[in-house]
């Protein structure tokens, strides 16, 4: 995991996952449905053809994985979809996963959300050990909001990160930063968010799946977007991390802090210690690449944990240096054809 300069190095053992670059992994992010109740314009086609429920890991099949996970390291777990609160008693796998918490082989469960369904499991979550989300939120105009998410309504959304600061839950909010579209908002939501105490991280869009818009008309490098901001903001950089790609700064004017995400203009892939399991049990090493390692099979096909630990060791030793990731009118054909609610955001 990132920490802060001067911290002392992840403490390794045996187990311990390192890539063929000396990376620990030790953050596991875990996609529980291709499913979403939102059809964002960047993430997703209008008309999804999602998988079969029955291609789907079932949750203690998810629960034994990801304990496998634990015993070899990872100390984060983040669960992510599509729209993770849509899968149907999702909440047995956020108790397992955050009495691991609370016995201490676990660090942190988190989850990334649309919010659509937080005000319902809100309380839920903090209870099971739940203490920080990331809010997915590219613009607080309602209209602007409908479009972008094609079927999303704000309200519920804003009712979501109220029940969600009620319960204690702390919340940083992301959003896609899109050319022509929230770029002039930007401003507007960090100070939206970082009044209410919330971070906030901006995001490139990424060539991840077949969308009905052309991703070179939305891209915005947040290089361009960093040098608008200055234009009003005192920005300091920071060492702060959360285990995350982000890189932060500091906002004078707000106190807040802000993220940037920025797998296209400078990638992060130095320093990568996650993987990325699926609702299906396909293991990424990579989010921009195609190499996988099938770990459903094994799963099914034995109950011998040694068996599953040499799996994920395999895989971990294909774990690749970096991403292909390219947006042009050249490279205008997403990187991988797979959709980002497939492996996970």
């Amino acid at each position: 995991m990132n920490a802060h300069p001067g911290a002392l190095a992840p403490q390794t053992s045996p187990t311990s996952m390192i890539d063929p670059f000396g990376r620990m992994v030790s953050y596991l992010r875990v996609s529980v449905t291709d499913r979403c109740d939102f059809r964002c314009t960047y993430c997703m086609a209008e008309k999804m053809t999602f998988l079969p429920k029955k291609d789907l890991l079932t949750l203690e099949e998810l629960e034994r994985l990801c304990s496998a996970f634990i015993g070899k390291g990872v100390k984060k777990i983040r669960l992510t979809g599509g729209e993770p609160l849509v899968r149907h008693n999702i909440m047995h796998l956020v108790r397992a996963l955050g009495d691991k918490v609370r016995s201490g082989e676990l660090e942190e469960l988190t989850l990334t959300t649309n919010g659509s369904q937080l005000s319902r499991y809100a309380s839920e979550l903090a209870e099971s050990g739940v203490r920080r989300i990331n809010v997915s939120v590219d613009t607080l105009d309602p209209e602007k909001f409908r479009t972008i998410t094609r079927i999303g309504d704000l309200s519920k959304v804003l009712e979501g990160i109220d029940a969600a600061q009620k319960a204690g839950i702390g919340i940083k909010i992301n959003a896609v930063a899109l050319k022509d579209f929230n770029d002039r908002e930007i401003p507007g939501m960090m100070r939206w968010a970082h009044g209410r105490g919330m971070d906030m991280t901006v995001i490139e869009t990424m060539p991840m799946g077949e969308i009905d818009e052309d991703r070179t008309d939305q891209y915005l490098p947040l290089s361009v977007l960093r040098k608008s901001l200055e234009e009003q903001f005192t920005l300091e950089d920071i060492g702060f991390r959360t285990g995350g790609p982000a890189r932060y700064v500091k906002v004078a004017e707000t106190g807040g802090r802000l993220g940037f995400i920025t797998p296209m203009t400078h990638n992060f892939c130095e320093s990568c210690n996650r993987v990325r399991l699926t609702c299906t049990g396909t293991l990424y090493m990579c989010l921009g690449q195609n190499d996988a390692a099938d770990l459903r099979a094994v799963l099914r096909q034995t109950d011998d944990e040694a068996v599953l630990s040499a799996a994920i060791d395999e895989a971990i030793s294909r774990k690749p240096k970096g991403h292909d990731f390219i947006i042009d009118r050249q490279h205008n054909r997403p990187a991988v054809a797979r959709h980002m609610s497939v492996t996970g955001g």
